[in-house]
Protein backbone atom coordinates (compact mmCIF):
# COMPACT_ATOMS: atom_id res chain seq x y z
CA UNK A 1 0.00 0.00 0.00
CA UNK A 2 1.59 3.45 -0.61
CA UNK A 3 2.18 5.84 2.00
CA UNK A 4 -0.23 8.39 0.49
CA UNK A 5 -3.22 5.92 0.28
CA UNK A 6 -2.43 4.80 4.05
CA UNK A 7 -2.52 8.39 5.30
CA UNK A 8 -5.36 8.98 3.19
CA UNK A 9 -6.97 5.64 5.20
CA UNK A 10 -5.65 6.96 8.60
CA UNK A 11 -7.19 10.71 8.18
CA UNK A 12 -10.60 9.24 7.20
CA UNK A 13 -10.73 6.97 10.49
CA UNK A 14 -9.97 9.68 12.63
CA UNK A 15 -12.22 11.87 11.02
CA UNK A 16 -15.52 9.15 11.52
CA UNK A 17 -13.90 8.17 14.83
CA UNK A 18 -15.04 11.47 15.90
CA UNK A 19 -18.63 13.10 15.97
CA UNK A 20 -17.58 16.57 17.13
CA UNK A 21 -15.10 18.45 14.72
CA UNK A 22 -11.97 18.75 15.88
CA UNK A 23 -8.54 20.77 14.98
CA UNK A 24 -5.46 19.37 13.08
CA UNK A 25 -3.28 19.28 15.88
CA UNK A 26 -6.04 16.74 17.26
CA UNK A 27 -6.68 14.90 13.93
CA UNK A 28 -2.58 14.66 13.55
CA UNK A 29 -2.63 12.38 17.07
CA UNK A 30 -4.76 9.50 15.25
CA UNK A 31 -2.73 9.58 12.09
CA UNK A 32 0.80 8.07 12.08
CA UNK A 33 2.33 9.66 9.10
CA UNK A 34 1.32 12.99 10.92
CA UNK A 35 4.02 11.90 14.27
CA UNK A 36 6.88 11.12 12.33
CA UNK A 37 8.73 14.54 12.20
CA UNK A 38 8.12 14.89 15.98
CA UNK A 39 6.31 18.61 15.78
CA UNK A 40 2.79 17.09 16.53
CA UNK A 41 4.42 15.93 20.13
CA UNK A 42 5.98 18.58 20.64
CA UNK A 43 3.01 20.97 20.50
CA UNK A 44 3.50 22.97 17.53
CA UNK A 45 2.79 21.14 14.22
CA UNK A 46 5.80 21.80 11.41
CA UNK A 47 4.88 23.92 8.75
CA UNK A 48 5.48 21.16 6.30
CA UNK A 49 3.33 18.70 8.12
CA UNK A 50 0.41 21.29 7.54
CA UNK A 51 0.77 21.86 3.99
CA UNK A 52 0.87 17.96 3.46
CA UNK A 53 -2.33 17.83 5.54
CA UNK A 54 -3.95 20.73 3.43
CA UNK A 55 -3.25 18.09 0.08
CA UNK A 56 -4.57 15.31 1.73
CA UNK A 57 -7.85 17.06 2.57
CA UNK A 58 -8.00 18.71 -0.79
CA UNK A 59 -7.52 15.81 -2.91
CA UNK A 60 -9.94 13.69 -0.55
CA UNK A 61 -12.73 16.78 -1.57
CA UNK A 62 -11.85 16.74 -5.23
CA UNK A 63 -12.85 12.30 -4.68
CA UNK A 64 -15.76 13.57 -3.65
CA UNK A 65 -15.22 13.21 0.30
CA UNK A 66 -17.32 15.74 1.76
CA UNK A 67 -14.86 16.86 4.94
CA UNK A 68 -16.51 19.99 6.09
CA UNK A 69 -14.58 23.12 7.72
CA UNK A 70 -15.47 25.04 9.97
CA UNK A 71 -13.93 28.18 11.04
CA UNK A 72 -11.51 29.73 8.57
CA UNK A 73 -9.74 26.64 6.30
CA UNK A 74 -6.08 26.36 7.41
CA UNK A 75 -6.13 28.52 9.96
CA UNK A 76 -5.29 27.39 13.99
CA UNK A 77 -8.97 27.74 15.25
CA UNK A 78 -9.96 25.63 11.96
CA UNK A 79 -11.73 22.24 12.95
CA UNK A 80 -12.55 19.44 10.45
CA UNK A 81 -15.49 16.82 10.64
CA UNK A 82 -16.77 13.99 8.33
CA UNK A 83 -20.26 12.70 8.95
CA UNK A 84 -20.65 9.91 8.43
CA UNK A 85 -24.61 9.94 7.58
CA UNK A 86 -23.48 12.04 4.35
CA UNK A 87 -19.86 9.75 3.77
CA UNK A 88 -21.16 6.12 3.87
CA UNK A 89 -23.98 4.56 1.15
CA UNK A 90 -27.45 4.18 2.89
CA UNK A 91 -28.34 0.85 3.62
CA UNK A 92 -30.33 -0.96 1.13
CA UNK A 93 -32.98 -2.36 0.74
CA UNK A 94 -35.94 -4.44 -1.66
CA UNK A 95 -39.64 -4.14 -1.17
CA UNK A 96 -41.15 -7.86 -1.83
CA UNK A 97 -44.28 -9.30 -0.73
CA UNK A 98 -42.88 -10.25 2.38
CA UNK A 99 -42.15 -6.64 3.58
CA UNK A 100 -38.60 -4.66 3.13
CA UNK A 101 -35.69 -6.99 3.00
CA UNK A 102 -32.76 -5.32 3.80
CA UNK A 103 -28.97 -6.28 5.15
CA UNK A 104 -28.25 -6.27 8.90
CA UNK A 105 -28.00 -3.16 10.03
CA UNK A 106 -24.63 -2.33 12.38
CA UNK A 107 -25.60 0.05 15.72
CA UNK A 108 -22.44 1.63 16.19
CA UNK A 109 -19.09 3.39 14.99
CA UNK A 110 -21.85 5.99 13.79
CA UNK A 111 -24.15 3.36 11.33
CA UNK A 112 -26.90 3.99 13.27
CA UNK A 113 -26.93 7.55 11.52
CA UNK A 114 -27.36 6.21 8.19
CA UNK A 115 -30.74 6.26 6.23
CA UNK A 116 -32.48 2.80 4.74
CA UNK A 117 -33.59 2.94 1.35
CA UNK A 118 -35.57 0.55 -0.31
CA UNK A 119 -36.55 -0.58 -3.82
CA UNK A 120 -39.28 -1.98 -5.55
CA UNK A 121 -38.44 -4.46 -8.89
CA UNK A 122 -39.36 -1.95 -11.76
CA UNK A 123 -36.86 0.64 -9.43
CA UNK A 124 -34.13 -2.00 -9.67
CA UNK A 125 -34.72 -2.77 -13.61
CA UNK A 126 -34.73 1.00 -14.08
CA UNK A 127 -31.34 1.56 -12.58
CA UNK A 128 -30.45 -1.42 -14.86
CA UNK A 129 -31.17 -0.03 -17.77
CA UNK A 130 -30.01 3.17 -16.93
CA UNK A 131 -26.87 1.28 -16.38
CA UNK A 132 -26.97 -0.17 -19.80
CA UNK A 133 -27.61 2.97 -21.09
CA UNK A 134 -24.70 4.70 -20.09
CA UNK A 135 -22.28 1.58 -21.10
CA UNK A 136 -23.50 1.83 -24.60
CA UNK A 137 -22.82 5.41 -24.84
CA UNK A 138 -18.94 4.32 -26.47
CA UNK A 139 -17.84 6.68 -23.24
CA UNK A 140 -14.98 4.10 -21.59
CA UNK A 141 -14.24 6.43 -18.56
CA UNK A 142 -17.84 6.88 -18.28
CA UNK A 143 -18.95 2.93 -18.60
CA UNK A 144 -16.05 1.93 -16.25
CA UNK A 145 -17.77 4.72 -13.44
CA UNK A 146 -20.81 2.96 -14.19
CA UNK A 147 -19.86 -0.27 -13.89
CA UNK A 148 -18.28 1.06 -10.47
CA UNK A 149 -21.43 2.36 -9.13
CA UNK A 150 -23.49 -1.09 -9.79
CA UNK A 151 -20.92 -2.80 -7.70
CA UNK A 152 -21.29 -1.10 -4.79
CA UNK A 153 -25.10 -1.24 -5.45
CA UNK A 154 -24.54 -5.34 -5.82
CA UNK A 155 -23.34 -5.02 -1.78
CA UNK A 156 -26.81 -5.05 -0.82
CA UNK A 157 -28.59 -5.48 -3.77
CA UNK A 158 -29.03 -8.00 -6.57
CA UNK A 159 -27.68 -6.80 -9.26
CA UNK A 160 -24.77 -8.12 -10.84
CA UNK A 161 -22.03 -7.20 -13.86
CA UNK A 162 -19.18 -8.86 -15.32
CA UNK A 163 -17.41 -6.09 -16.39
CA UNK A 164 -18.19 -6.02 -19.95
CA UNK A 165 -20.47 -3.59 -21.87
CA UNK A 166 -24.33 -4.05 -21.55
CA UNK A 167 -24.03 -7.08 -19.29
CA UNK A 168 -25.82 -5.59 -16.08
CA UNK A 169 -28.37 -7.45 -14.74
CA UNK A 170 -30.34 -7.95 -11.78
CA UNK A 171 -29.24 -11.30 -10.82
CA UNK A 172 -30.78 -13.68 -7.84
CA UNK A 173 -29.78 -12.25 -4.37
CA UNK A 174 -26.57 -14.62 -3.53
CA UNK A 175 -27.77 -16.81 -0.29
CA UNK A 176 -25.05 -16.08 2.39
CA UNK A 177 -23.96 -18.18 5.45
CA UNK A 178 -26.09 -17.81 8.31
CA UNK A 179 -24.55 -16.50 11.23
CA UNK A 180 -25.86 -18.62 13.56
CA UNK A 181 -24.95 -22.20 11.53
CA UNK A 182 -21.57 -20.71 11.93
CA UNK A 183 -21.80 -20.86 15.22
CA UNK A 184 -23.03 -24.05 15.83
CA UNK A 185 -20.69 -25.10 13.16
CA UNK A 186 -17.39 -23.55 15.43
CA UNK A 187 -18.73 -24.94 18.90
CA UNK A 188 -19.33 -28.14 17.26
CA UNK A 189 -15.28 -27.54 15.48
CA UNK A 190 -14.14 -26.78 19.15
CA UNK A 191 -15.70 -29.58 21.14
CA UNK A 192 -15.15 -32.35 18.52
CA UNK A 193 -19.07 -32.87 17.99
CA UNK A 194 -20.46 -34.39 15.08
CA UNK A 195 -23.19 -32.63 13.22
CA UNK A 196 -26.19 -33.50 11.27
CA UNK A 197 -27.67 -31.48 8.43
CA UNK A 198 -29.57 -30.88 5.35
CA UNK A 199 -27.93 -29.39 2.35
CA UNK A 200 -28.49 -29.40 -1.01
CA UNK A 201 -26.08 -30.61 -3.10
CA UNK A 202 -24.52 -27.79 -5.77
CA UNK A 203 -25.05 -30.02 -9.15
CA UNK A 204 -28.39 -31.54 -8.35
CA UNK A 205 -29.64 -29.26 -5.86
CA UNK A 206 -31.72 -31.99 -4.73
CA UNK A 207 -31.48 -32.01 -0.46
CA UNK A 208 -29.93 -34.79 1.13
CA UNK A 209 -29.57 -35.65 4.88
CA UNK A 210 -25.51 -35.70 6.15
CA UNK A 211 -23.58 -36.12 9.48
CA UNK A 212 -20.00 -35.08 9.28
CA UNK A 213 -17.11 -34.60 11.20
CA UNK A 214 -16.02 -30.98 10.84
CA UNK A 215 -12.61 -30.31 10.79
CA UNK A 216 -12.63 -26.89 9.71
CA UNK A 217 -13.94 -23.85 8.24
CA UNK A 218 -12.44 -21.33 5.47
CA UNK A 219 -14.16 -18.55 3.42
CA UNK A 220 -12.94 -18.66 -0.13
CA UNK A 221 -14.32 -16.92 -3.26
CA UNK A 222 -17.43 -15.06 -1.02
CA UNK A 223 -18.31 -17.93 0.37
CA UNK A 224 -18.16 -19.73 3.54
CA UNK A 225 -17.24 -23.44 3.86
CA UNK A 226 -17.32 -26.83 5.67
CA UNK A 227 -14.52 -29.08 5.56
CA UNK A 228 -15.63 -32.25 7.42
CA UNK A 229 -15.60 -35.94 7.21
CA UNK A 230 -18.54 -37.19 5.46
CA UNK A 231 -19.57 -40.31 8.19
CA UNK A 232 -21.14 -42.16 5.47
CA UNK A 233 -19.02 -42.13 2.79
CA UNK A 234 -15.99 -41.99 5.00
CA UNK A 235 -14.39 -39.09 2.69
CA UNK A 236 -13.24 -35.38 3.27
CA UNK A 237 -16.06 -33.09 1.41
CA UNK A 238 -16.14 -29.76 1.32
CA UNK A 239 -19.97 -27.99 2.23
CA UNK A 240 -21.01 -24.55 1.36
CA UNK A 241 -22.37 -23.54 4.94
CA UNK A 242 -25.02 -21.18 2.47
CA UNK A 243 -26.60 -24.62 2.00
CA UNK A 244 -26.87 -26.03 5.06
CA UNK A 245 -30.23 -26.02 6.85
CA UNK A 246 -31.29 -28.26 9.62
CA UNK A 247 -28.34 -27.99 11.35
CA UNK A 248 -27.77 -29.79 14.61
CA UNK A 249 -24.71 -30.97 16.55
CA UNK A 250 -24.63 -34.37 18.54
CA UNK A 251 -25.82 -33.46 21.98
CA UNK A 252 -25.16 -36.72 23.46
CA UNK A 253 -22.27 -36.92 25.80
CA UNK A 254 -21.56 -32.92 25.50
CA UNK A 255 -18.28 -33.39 27.39
CA UNK A 256 -16.87 -36.47 25.20
CA UNK A 257 -15.29 -35.68 22.01
CA UNK A 258 -17.15 -37.91 18.84
CA UNK A 259 -14.37 -37.43 16.57
CA UNK A 260 -10.16 -36.48 16.27
CA UNK A 261 -8.94 -34.70 13.27
CA UNK A 262 -6.01 -36.38 12.08
CA UNK A 263 -2.95 -34.55 12.63
CA UNK A 264 -1.54 -34.40 9.18
CA UNK A 265 -4.68 -32.74 8.22
CA UNK A 266 -4.32 -28.86 7.31
CA UNK A 267 -6.79 -26.70 7.12
CA UNK A 268 -4.56 -23.92 5.65
CA UNK A 269 -3.22 -25.96 3.04
CA UNK A 270 -6.61 -27.54 2.11
CA UNK A 271 -7.79 -24.68 1.19
CA UNK A 272 -5.14 -22.53 -0.14
CA UNK A 273 -5.52 -21.63 -3.60
CA UNK A 274 -8.83 -23.60 -4.29
CA UNK A 275 -10.86 -22.66 -7.50
CA UNK A 276 -14.91 -23.05 -7.53
CA UNK A 277 -14.56 -25.96 -9.52
CA UNK A 278 -12.48 -27.89 -6.72
CA UNK A 279 -14.54 -27.38 -4.21
CA UNK A 280 -18.00 -29.11 -3.31
CA UNK A 281 -19.50 -32.25 -1.82
CA UNK A 282 -19.72 -34.44 -4.94
CA UNK A 283 -16.83 -37.43 -5.52
CA UNK A 284 -13.71 -35.52 -7.47
CA UNK A 285 -13.31 -36.80 -11.53
CA UNK A 286 -10.61 -36.23 -13.69
CA UNK A 287 -10.90 -33.81 -16.46
CA UNK A 288 -8.81 -33.92 -19.38
CA UNK A 289 -8.11 -30.21 -21.42
CA UNK A 290 -6.32 -28.89 -24.21
CA UNK A 291 -4.51 -25.85 -24.24
CA UNK A 292 -4.07 -24.90 -27.90
CA UNK A 293 -3.15 -20.61 -26.95
CA UNK A 294 -0.13 -19.17 -25.91
CA UNK A 295 -1.69 -16.26 -24.05
CA UNK A 296 -0.15 -15.19 -20.43
CA UNK A 297 -3.77 -16.56 -18.85
CA UNK A 298 -3.76 -19.36 -21.06
CA UNK A 299 -0.07 -20.49 -19.84
CA UNK A 300 -1.31 -19.65 -15.95
CA UNK A 301 -4.06 -21.38 -16.33
CA UNK A 302 -2.04 -24.53 -18.21
CA UNK A 303 0.47 -24.74 -15.70
CA UNK A 304 -2.17 -25.05 -12.76
CA UNK A 305 -2.89 -28.86 -14.00
CA UNK A 306 -0.72 -31.91 -14.16
CA UNK A 307 1.10 -32.87 -17.76
CA UNK A 308 -0.65 -35.59 -19.84
CA UNK A 309 1.86 -38.09 -21.31
CA UNK A 310 0.08 -38.65 -24.53
CA UNK A 311 0.58 -34.66 -25.60
CA UNK A 312 2.32 -31.85 -24.45
CA UNK A 313 -1.06 -29.50 -25.04
CA UNK A 314 -2.85 -31.87 -22.46
CA UNK A 315 -3.42 -30.89 -18.56
CA UNK A 316 -5.44 -32.66 -16.16
CA UNK A 317 -7.49 -31.56 -13.99
CA UNK A 318 -9.12 -33.06 -10.33
CA UNK A 319 -12.35 -31.45 -10.52
CA UNK A 320 -15.65 -31.83 -8.31
CA UNK A 321 -17.95 -29.42 -9.87
CA UNK A 322 -18.17 -29.73 -13.91
CA UNK A 323 -20.54 -26.56 -14.38
CA UNK A 324 -18.04 -24.50 -12.54
CA UNK A 325 -14.91 -25.86 -14.57
CA UNK A 326 -16.73 -25.41 -17.74
CA UNK A 327 -17.57 -21.68 -17.17
CA UNK A 328 -13.86 -21.17 -16.03
CA UNK A 329 -12.81 -22.89 -19.50
CA UNK A 330 -15.23 -20.47 -21.38
CA UNK A 331 -13.21 -17.93 -20.14
CA UNK A 332 -10.36 -18.51 -21.79
CA UNK A 333 -12.45 -17.93 -25.43
CA UNK A 334 -11.58 -21.21 -26.70
CA UNK A 335 -7.54 -21.68 -25.81
CA UNK A 336 -8.52 -24.23 -23.36
CA UNK A 337 -11.28 -27.09 -24.43
CA UNK A 338 -12.19 -30.23 -22.59
CA UNK A 339 -11.65 -33.20 -24.44
CA UNK A 340 -12.96 -35.85 -21.29
CA UNK A 341 -14.80 -37.10 -19.81
CA UNK A 342 -17.95 -36.93 -22.12
CA UNK A 343 -19.93 -35.29 -19.45
CA UNK A 344 -17.76 -32.22 -19.10
CA UNK A 345 -17.22 -32.07 -22.92
CA UNK A 346 -21.04 -32.01 -23.14
CA UNK A 347 -21.87 -29.41 -20.50
CA UNK A 348 -18.89 -27.13 -22.46
CA UNK A 349 -20.41 -27.58 -25.97
CA UNK A 350 -23.98 -26.69 -24.08
CA UNK A 351 -22.59 -23.52 -22.36
CA UNK A 352 -20.58 -22.38 -25.83
CA UNK A 353 -24.22 -22.59 -27.66
CA UNK A 354 -26.28 -20.80 -24.90
CA UNK A 355 -23.35 -18.29 -24.26
CA UNK A 356 -23.97 -17.93 -28.55
CA UNK A 357 -27.23 -17.55 -28.76
CA UNK A 358 -27.14 -14.55 -25.68
CA UNK A 359 -24.66 -12.56 -28.14
CA UNK A 360 -26.31 -14.06 -31.64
Amino acid sequence: MSTKLQRWIDLLAALLGHRMPLTFAELAKDVPAYLEDGSVAAGAPSASLKRTFERDKLELRELGVPIESIGDDGSEESAYRLRTKEFYLPYLGIVSARGIEKPTTVDRYGYRSLDNLAFSSDELQAIVDGARRVEHLGDAALAAEVRSAVRKLAFDLPLGSTDGPGDTVVATPRKRADAKSLTTLGDALFRRKRVTFSYRAMQSDAAAERTVEPYGLFFVSGHWYLAARDVEKDALRNFRVSRIEALRANASRTGTPDYAIPPDFSLREHAASRHAWEIGDGDAFEAVVEFTGASGAATAAAALGQPDSSAPSLRRFRVRRADSFARWLLSFAGEAVPVAPVPLVTEYAALVERTRRVYA
